[in-house]
């Protein structure tokens, strides 16, 4: 062994190690549109919001900063809802009734920082008071899986969307039917 410090144990296992299958490299037209769909995606998908009667009740202002946080989220390279959105979803859910504790910490923790990303400081000094600093595990795993069932019906309606919005192709006069 080179590495005197090093012991490599040996368990009886023989098993050969894993490799990652080699991805296509996606074509230059196919990362093209992509980066297309994802920029549309940030400017015209629709909010996602809690269905509730409260649904009304989200501020114009957090609902303007969306796009913004959307454009932010999207250059990090995380595949999923901004904190933001997150706040403008649970926002409705929060006048319907009582929520667990972890879901009022994950809603305080995401407000605070949307107040911290818009300079908020009226917002700031109040969650401040009342968020807590940090997420426990499991609060971030179920924080990690809302933003990313936000990101997917959003991106799901944005395609239902443009489909809806496509004009039908229409037959030509010389255009012929096939016999079935």
């Amino acid at each position: 062994m080179e590495h005197p410090n090093m012991h490599q144990l040996d368990f009886g296992f023989e098993v050969e190690p894993t490799t990652e299958p080699k991805s296509k490299p996606k074509s230059f037209k196919m990362a093209q549109s992509d980066f297309v769909f994802d920029f549309m995606d940030c400017l015209s998908s629709p909010i996602i919001v809690f269905p509730s009667a409260w649904q009304d009740a989200v501020p114009q202002l957090l609902l303007k900063n969306i796009t913004l946080a959307r454009l932010l989220t999207q250059m990090q390279g995380e595949r999923m809802a901004s904190l933001t959105e997150v706040v403008a979803y649970m926002m409705p859910r929060t006048f319907e009734s009582p929520m667990p504790g972890e879901w009022v910490n994950i809603y305080t923790w995401c407000g605070l920082h949307y107040a911290k990303t818009f300079k908020n400081a009226g917002q700031m000094e109040a969650m401040m008071e009342i968020a807590p600093e940090n997420l426990s595990d499991y609060e971030q795993i179920l924080l990690k899986r809302l933003r990313v069932w936000i990101y997917d019906k959003r991106r799901k309606a944005l395609k239902q969307k443009l489909k809806e919005g496509k004009p039908a192709i229409k037959e030509s006069a010389n255009q012929k039917k096939l016999p079935l």
